[in-house]
């Protein structure tokens, strides 16, 4: 078939059989025919709508992908089981890499930059950090502590750069002030 109107008439196995051969316009017809109904089961499991979508689209890239899915049984059925599955992968809790890794480590071992961090908490320069105001602290830890760059503490905190930079300056002027 050629066009998209073309798949109008098909059944949900030919467009599987469509899609399989790599036309757009067979997964075109398959998500006009399957996305209402999917997005609407899954909005009853799920509030956000931004998640939804997401699996949604993730169950047609799943299906674009799997060229040996033949359209056997109830398409609807088969779709409704890669959509579940991808709102729960979306919704189940992921600890990053760096949680994953420290959980791996033995409590007893401390990195050189924990001990350097525990260090200098009780000192006079930790002191002086817990003194500053809460807006403050959080541009020194995203930026030292943190080493993110400007741009990245301020998307980080969500304020404008300009924010960072000048209450890193003001950080470092109370620092310098508690210190001498």
């Amino acid at each position: 078939m050629e066009t998209i109107s073309d798949w109008a008439s098909a059944s949900d196995a030919e467009l599987v059989g469509g899609v399989r051969e790599r036309d757009r316009g067979a997964l075109h017809e398959l998500f006009v025919r399957h996305e209402p109904r999917l997005a609407a089961r899954l909005a009853h499991r799920c509030g956000d709508s931004s998640i939804v979508d997401e699996a949604v689209s993730d169950t047609f890239l799943a299906v674009w992908r799997d060229a040996h899915w033949r359209g056997e049984g109830e398409v609807g059925a088969r779709l409704w089981g890669i959509a579940i599955r991808s709102l729960l992968h979306r919704l189940r809790p992921r600890k990053n890499v760096f949680e994953r890794l420290v959980n791996l480590r033995t409590p007893a071992v401390l990195s050189a930059e924990e001990e350097v961090l525990a260090r200098v908490q009780y000192s006079n320069v930790g002191v002086a950090f817990e003194r500053l105001s809460p807006e403050l602290r959080a541009v020194v830890r995203a930026t030292v502590l943190d080493g993110l760059t400007t741009r990245e503490a301020a998307t980080l905190l969500g304020i404008p750069s300009g924010t960072v930079k000048s209450r890193m300056s003001r950080a470092r002027l109370e620092l310098r002030e508690a210190l001498l």
